[in-house]
């Protein structure tokens, strides 16, 4: 890999692929459920899933570099994060603007393979994810506004393959998610929290403080209740029920209850172990949908 291209490739976290697991596992379940209310046959459902990963991918990498632009200043500040390629310099704010073009750019090559309903809905979120970096300067709740951005999928995986979204299953869906985004990114901020004190950043983390556990149960109550709530919506079967709630449901029981928030790397393993919730979710969806077609 040429040295000149490396600072871009960072800048993308693309050697931490969790966050790109986050953005798609919302809308692997929204696509899934759509064609699974719809009987939709499971090539346009393959080929949407490959596709919004691609999203996945792009999005969640110019959603990285719209960050670092925001962030260059207080990034040099923080023991982990002074590496990042605008806080070390090794990127310019003008190189990482042209860079988040091209970004962008491939990012809407993507959208356009849809239809004009999904066009416009995908559209509209990129206003929260301009503005979610300045989120963290004005509120302790920084989370909910990511939360609203990283679950879009499950609104526009809805919409993709069915036209236009199913609110009364989407709505609850998009929700969970949201719920589900102040847990984990609750406890990834917690690796930050002395760091944020001294330079002035807001965060869940900092806002719960030692009622942590607390907020997070209710937090993950909320996520589970919507998530139910979505499928029965959608007249989901009983491995949705098994699979995606009751292992959903388990495995954020295990996070709370083994997490500690003063151990930085504890903290990031519990973050990263989201992506086996996302897994989870789906393998419920997928199994009920797998199912209908066999029958």
């Amino acid at each position: 890999m040429p040295k000149s291209i490396q600072p871009y490739l960072y800048l993308t976290r693309i050697d931490k692929p969790i966050g790109t697991w986050l953005l798609f596992w919302p809308c692997a379940w929204g696509i899934t459920m759509a064609s699974y209310s719809a009987h939709l046959p499971w090539t346009s459902t393959l080929y949407t899933i490959g596709l919004f990963g691609t999203g996945a991918v792009i999005m969640r990498g110019a959603g990285c570099t719209i960050n670092d632009l925001w962030d260059r200043n207080i990034d040099k500040k923080v023991e982990r994060t002074k590496v990042r390629p605008l806080a070390s310099g090794a990127v310019t704010p003008a190189q990482a603007v042209a860079f988040l073009g091209l970004q962008l750019g491939a990012g809407l090559a993507v959208l356009t393979q849809l239809n004009m309903y999904s066009i416009l809905l995908g559209a509209s979120s990129l206003s929260l994810v301009a503005t979610y970096p300045a989120m963290k300067r004005i509120t302790y709740w920084p989370q909910v506004v990511l939360g609203l951005a990283f679950n879009w999928g499950a609104l526009l995986g809805s919409s993709a393959m069915l036209g236009a979204t199913n609110w009364q299953v989407a709505l609850p869906l998009y929700a969970s998610g949201v719920c589900w985004t102040l847990v984990y990114d609750t406890i990834y901020a917690h690796q930050d929290k002395k760091d944020d004190v001294k330079i002035g950043v807001k965060s869940t983390a900092l806002r719960f403080g030692e009622k942590t556990p607390e907020f997070l149960t209710a937090f993950s109550t909320g996520m589970i209740s919507m998530l139910a709530l979505s499928g029965y919506m959608n007249d989901q079967g009983p491995l949705f029920y098994a699979l995606s709630v009751g292992g959903a449901a388990a495995h954020l029981a295990w996070q709370l209850k083994t997490v500690d928030y003063e151990n930085t790397a504890d903290c990031w393993s519990k973050f990263a172990s989201n992506k086996w919730t996302g897994a989870l979710i789906f393998s419920g969806i997928a199994g009920d949908y797998l199912h209908q077609i066999m029958i």
